[in-house]
């Protein structure tokens, strides 16, 4: 299912008057991308660069073409370990996070 210029927007302001929320879609990112849900985690982390950082921004800060960027963080996008730290540590550095994880005991 395509996203709708509305969703785009609404994120982006979101994000914009609450830095606790695009903290938290980072967070929810990781969290999807440690249990296995690349899909998921490159369509939340696409939302989360066009609303903070931009795409532009975010191809001179990891010094990777904007296109590229926009296709790896694509649904159907396959960012290698390299691509993908250097992503996120430019939303790191724009957000100000520190990214820990923590294990939790699932019975």
């Amino acid at each position: 299912m395509a996203m709708t210029r509305d969703f785009k927007a609404t994120i982006a302001a979101r994000t914009e008057r609450d830095p606790e929320f695009a903290k938290a879609m980072l967070d929810e990112a990781m969290t999807l991308f440690l249990n296995g849900e690349a899909d998921t985690t490159r369509v939340m982390l696409r939302d989360l660069v066009n609303a903070t950082i931009g795409f532009e921004a975010l191809a001179r800060e990891t010094g990777r073409p904007s296109k590229s960027l926009h296709r790896m963080l694509s649904a159907s996008g396959n960012p290698g370990m390299d691509n993908l730290s250097a992503i996120l540590g430019a939303l790191r550095k724009v957000l100000n996070v520190e990214l820990k994880v923590h294990a939790v005991n699932v019975a």
